[in-house]
């Protein structure tokens, strides 16, 4: 097995490791919660958007979320998606977290 992180080369020398710093989405404040079926065979999911959240603190939300819905999701591009249309329970449990929430979409 081989080690792909390269750490010297013969036209540069030693290669410094650089820290990549997060880019993190900021929103305008807003949470929006929309349901989104293009894409997923025609099984609808809860996306949440505009948190302005990034890693360990998107993570533990998604998971916190998952337990209190009784259901799967998972964390795509700094947005959350909760399985099922259960948009009505994330808007309760985001608000009591201290976010404002609107509904968006169909």
């Amino acid at each position: 097995m081989t080690n792909s992180r390269l750490v010297y080369s013969t036209d540069s020398g030693r290669i410094k490791e650089s820290v990549a710093q997060e880019d993190v989405p900021k929103g305008d404040g807003i949470v929006r919660l929309q349901r989104i079926t293009k894409g997923k065979k025609g099984k609808g999911v809860s996306l949440i958007t505009g948190l302005g959240l990034s890693g360990q603190d998107l993570k533990k939300l998604c998971s916190d979320l998952k337990k209190q819905c009784g259901c799967g999701g998972a964390i795509k591009q700094y947005d959350i998606e909760i399985q099922g249309d259960v948009r009505e329970k994330l808007k309760q449990i985001l608000e009591t977290k201290g976010y404002k929430v609107k509904l968006a979409g169909g």
